[in-house]
C-alpha cells in the first residue's frame, strides 16, 4: 500500500490540494511566527528555501535545523514534531533520533506538535499525515540527519569563535570542547545565536554504527508522561480560548439524510442555548447546530430539537451478509491468477471455508472535536488531526481563506487508530460550517464542536464489512496444491484522492493486502474480488485490509497444518518461501519464549499461533485459551515482532500490547449492524472495549536487527485474533469463521 503511495507521492499531494493551489514558498518571518520564534530566545532560525511538495525517491533536500530543533540559550532543546501524538509515543521516539545526532543533554529535551506547513510535509508522500504505521520509519534518516546538521553548524559556530580547526573539536551532552590546544568549552544555548547565521551544511555525517548510539535502541522513558498522569496535557477536547462556546449537532440517523424541517422552540428554550441553525453536511445530508455556553446546555438543547428528516434507503446488516455470501460464490474481478484455474479440481481433496467480518468503529477514547477561531481574513483550528495537509486544505475552501490564512494547530489525541484521517476532513469541515454560521447569527467567538460517545459511533466512519469464500485444494501430502479465494466488500479508497493510486483494474488493493502478498508458497492461487455499493461511509481502521485478511489466512493454514497432523510452527516454516527470512525469524523466536512444544501447558488450555506482515514488519503471536460453557479466556500471550532497528524498546513494546486489546476487543466483543440504515450501537455498552480482567499476561519480544525501522503501531493486531481462534481449535476442534466469536454458533 504504501509503496504505491510512495510511487505517486507528487501527484497525491496536487490532488489533495486542487482546487486551491498550496504556497511554495515561506519567508524566514512568516515561518518564525508560525512557529512562535519570532522576538528571539528560540535559536537556530534560519530562512526557508522554497520546497516541493513531495521529494522523489533518492532525491537529497536539506532540512532546516530551525524547523525542527530550537535551542535556547539555557541549552534546552525543543524538537518539533510533524506527526500527531495520540498514544503511540512519537514525542519521545521521535526526538530521540535528533538528539542521537545532535548530542545534547537528553534531560534538557522536550517535544511539541510543529504547525501545519510544507516543510513538515511526510518525506514520502508529500503531506504531513499521521498513519500507516511509518511514523518512525519515514522519519529515521530525516530526523537523524536534522541532528546531525544542527551540531554540525554548532561545531562551525565555536571553531569561528576559537578559531580551531574543525576537527579538535567535539560535543558531548550539549556542551562542545576543544580537544588539545586551550581545551575550550561552551554549552550549545551559548553558541546557537551564532550558528543561526552559518549557512546550512548540505552534507553531513550519520553514526554508521549502531554499536555507536547513546539512546537509539535503549529503553527510554516517555517525555510526555507527566502531563498526562498530572492531567495539564492538552488534548483536543481540552481547549477554550477565550470566549469560546460549545456546539453540538444533531446529524441525520442514516447517513445522506437531510433537514426536512426542525422546530427549535424547546431547544432555544434551555438556558444557555445561544443559536440554532443549520449546517451542511459531509455526505450530501446536513444536521441542526446547537451553539451554547457550555457542554451540557449544548447537549440539552440538541437533544430537545424536533426534526423531521428526509432519509434515503439504508441497508440491513442481514440482507447485507445474505447479499455478500451471495457474491461470493460468483466470479468477481481478478485481483491475482497463479497457475491453473483447474487445478483444484485433481486435488487429492478440498477443505471449503466462508468468513464474515462486521462493521467496525473506531471507537477512540477522546470522541471526535474541533475548536474553530474563525476571522474574516484568518481561522485558527484546534484539532488532533492525523491529516494536517488535507485537513487544513478542506478547512480553508470551507471557510473561503487560503490555506496560509488557516493556522491548523495539532493537539494531542485519546486515539484515533484512522478516524482522524478522513480525506472528505468531514468532522473539521463541519466545525467551519458550524463557526461560519454562528458568526453570521452574531455570535464572534472561537467554537468548539464536540462530538458524544453516541454520535462518534453511529456517525461513521467503519471498517468494511467483509465476507471471503476459500476453496484450498490439498494434495496427498497435506500440502495446498490450489487455492481459490473471493472477497466481497466495500472499497475504502474509491471516491477518494488516493483512487487512482490504490483501485487496480477495479480492485481496492487494501482489500487484497495480506493474501496477494502473502509469504506462503501457495501454487495455483486465484484471488477475486467484489467491491459492493452501500449507504455505509468507511475508512481504515488499525491495519486496514490486515484486520480481516490475516485472519482467513492464518486459520487456514493452521487447519492445514492440523490435518495434515503436523505441528502448526514447523508446517508454516516449511511452507514460508526462502525469501522471507523475517517469518522465519519471528516464528522461532516466539516458539522458543512461549515453550512451545516443550512447557505443557496448564490443564484445560491450549494454545494456538498465527504469523503476518504488515506496513514493513512481521508479528507473531503464541496464545494461551481456556474455554468454559461457550466462554474462552485468553489468558496469555506471547508475541515477537521483527520492526527492524528498535528506535525505543518501550515504546515498541508498548504499541504491540496496545494493538492486541484492540484486536482482542474486536474478536471478541465488537461490531457495527445496521437496521434500515441506522446504526444499532452507541456505546461502550454495546460495543465493548477489553476490560482489565479479560487482559491476559503478555511478554513481547524484538528480534535483534539493524535493518531500517519499519511499523510497531498496527502489526500486532492482524495476528491475535486468528492466534485465539486456533487455540480454540486445537481445544475444541471448531473452527471459528465468523467475527465476534461465538462458541454458541
Amino acid at each position: 500500500m504504501h509503496k504505491l503511495l510512495r510511487a505517486h507521492a507528487g501527484e497525491l499531494a496536487a490532488d489533495l490540494a486542487a482546487p486551491t493551489a498550496v504556497p511554495t514558498k515561506l519567508s524566514r518571518r512568516a515561518f518564525l511566527q508560525a512557529t512562535g520564534a519570532a522576538g528571539g530566545g528560540l535559536m537556530l532560525g534560519i530562512a526557508l528555501p522554497g520546497t516541493s511538495q513531495a521529494q522523489a525517491p533518492g532525491q537529497s533536500f536539506v532540512y532546516p535545523p530551525s524547523a525542527f530543533v530550537r535551542i535556547a540559550p539555557d541549552s534546552s532543546v525543543t524538537v518539533l514534531i510533524n506527526k500527531l501524538e495520540f498514544g503511540q509515543g512519537v514525542m519521545t521516539a521521535m526526538p530521540m533520533l535528533i538528539v542521537e545526532e545532535l548530542d545534547c543533554d537528553w534531560n534538557k529535551v522536550r517535544a511539541e506538535h510543529a504547525p501545519a506547513e510544507k516543510i513538515y510535509a511526510h518525506p514520502g508522500f508529500g503531506i504531513q499525515m499521521t498513519g500507516g504505521s511509518d511514523s518512525i520509519a519515514s522519519s529515521y534518516q530525516q530526523f537523524r540527519v536534522i541532528g546531525a546538521t544542527a551540531r554540525l553548524m554548532l561545531l562551525q559556530a565555536a571553531a569561528a569563535q576559537w578559531k580551531a580547526p574543525l576537527d579538535r573539536l567535539d560535543t558531548r551532552d550539549g556542551v562542545i570542547y576543544e580537544i588539545g590546544g586551550q581545551k575550550r568549552r561552551a554549552t550549545f544555548g551559548s553558541l546557537a545565536d551564532a550558528a543561526m547565521k552559518l549557512p546550512v551544511p548540505t552534507r553531513v555525517g550519520l553514526k554508521a554504527n549502531a554499536a555507536d548510539f547513546k539512546l537509539i535502541g535503549k529503553p527510554t522513558r516517555r517525555l510526555d508522561s507527566r502531563e498526562k498522569v498530572n492531567g495539564t496535557a492538552k488534548f483536543g477536547i481540552d481547549q477554550m480560548p477565550a470566549g469560546c462556546r460549545v456546539a453540538m449537532v444533531a446529524r441525520p440517523p442514516v447517513f445522506g439524510g437531510k433537514v426536512e424541517s426542525v422546530d427549535t422552540t424547546r431547544a432555544q428554550a434551555v438556558k444557555g442555548v445561544q443559536a440554532v441553525f443549520q449546517v451542511p453536511g459531509d455526505r450530501g445530508g446536513g444536521g441542526v447546530a446547537v451553539v451554547a455556553s457550555g457542554y451540557w446546555p449544548a447537549k440539552t438543547g440538541r437533544d430537545a430539537l424536533d426534526i423531521k428528516w428526509t432519509l434515503p434507503a439504508g441497508p440491513s446488516t442481514d440482507a447485507q451478509l445474505a447479499q455478500f455470501r451471495q457474491l461470493a460464490t460468483q466470479a468477481g474481478l481478478p485481483a491475482k491468477r497463479d497457475g491453473d484455474a483447474n487445478a483444484i479440481k485433481s486435488a487429492a481433496r478440498t477443505i471449503t471455508a466462508e468468513f464474515e467480518f462486521p462493521y467496525l468503529a473506531h471507537a477512540a477514547m477522546e470522541p471526535l472535536n474541533a475548536t474553530v477561531d474563525l476571522k474574516a481574513d484568518a481561522m485558527t483550528i484546534w484539532c488532533g488531526s492525523q491529516f494536517q495537509t488535507v485537513d487544513q486544505l478542506r478547512a480553508a475552501q470551507a471557510a473561503g481563506l487560503k490555506p496560509e490564512q488557516v493556522n491548523l494547530v495539532t493537539t494531542l489525541a485519546g486515539g484515533g487508530f484512522g478516524r482522524r484521517a478522513t480525506p472528505a476532513s468531514d468532522y473539521v469541515v463541519e466545525a467551519v460550517h458550524v463557526a461560519k454560521a454562528a458568526k453570521a447569527a452574531g455570535i464572534d467567538a472561537p467554537i468548539k464542536v464536540i462530538w458524544s460517545r453516541e454520535d462518534d459511533m453511529r456517525g461513521g466512519y467503519y471498517r468494511p464489512l467483509h465476507v471471503h469464500r476459500v476453496a484450498v485444494g490439498v494434495d496427498a501430502a497435506g500440502k495446498p496444491a490450489a487455492w481459490q479465494h473471493t472477497i466481497v466488500g466495500q472499497s475504502i479508497m474509491m471516491g477518494t484522492a488516493f483512487e487512482k493510486f490504490m483501485v487496480k483494474d477495479g480492485v481496492d488493493v487494501t482489500a487484497t493486502e495480506g493474501v496477494v502478498d502473502t509469504p506462503y508458497r501457495l501454487p495455483n492461487m486465484h484471488v477475486a474480488v467484489h467491491h459492493p455499493e452501500a449507504n455505509v461511509p468507511v475508512l481504515w481502521w488499525r491495519a486496514v485490509g490486515h484486520t480481516h485478511t490475516a485472519f482467513v489466512m492464518e486459520t487456514l493454514i493452521d487447519e492445514l497444518a492440523v490435518s495434515a497432523k503436523q505441528d502448526p510452527i514447523a508446517y508454516r516454516l516449511a511452507l514460508l518461501d526462502p525469501t522471507h527470512a523475517r517469518h522465519r525469524a519471528v516464528l522461532t523466536l516466539v516458539r522458543d519464549r512461549s515453550g512451545w512444544g516443550k512447557t505443557p501447558v496448564p490443564k484445560g488450555r491450549a494454545r494456538g499461533v498465527a504469523v503476518h506482515e504488515s506496513f514493513g514488519s512481521v508479528c507473531a503471536h503464541v496464545v494461551e485459551v481456556s474455554v468454559d460453557n461457550n466462554r474462552f479466556r485468553v489468558h496469555k500471550v506471547t508475541s515477537a515482532i521483527d520492526c527492524g532497528l528498535a528506535v525505543n524498546p518501550l515504546t515498541i513494546e508498548a504499541q504491540v500490547q496496545s494493538a492486541i486489546v484492540f484486536g482482542l476487543s474486536a474478536a471478541l466483543h465488537q461490531k457495527i449492524t445496521l437496521k434500515d440504515g441506522r446504526v444499532e450501537q452507541g456505546n461502550f455498552t454495546d460495543f465493548p472495549v477489553l476490560r482489565i480482567d479479560e487482559m491476559p499476561e503478555v511478554a513481547v519480544h524484538i528480534v535483534p536487527s539493524s535493518a531500517k525501522p519499519s511499523g510497531v503501531g498496527e502489526p500486532g493486531t492482524p495476528p491475535i485474533a486468528p492466534a485465539v481462534a486456533n487455540a480454540v481449535a486445537a481445544l475444541t476442534g471448531k473452527r471459528l469463521r465468523k467475527l465476534p466469536f461465538d462458541l454458541s454458533a
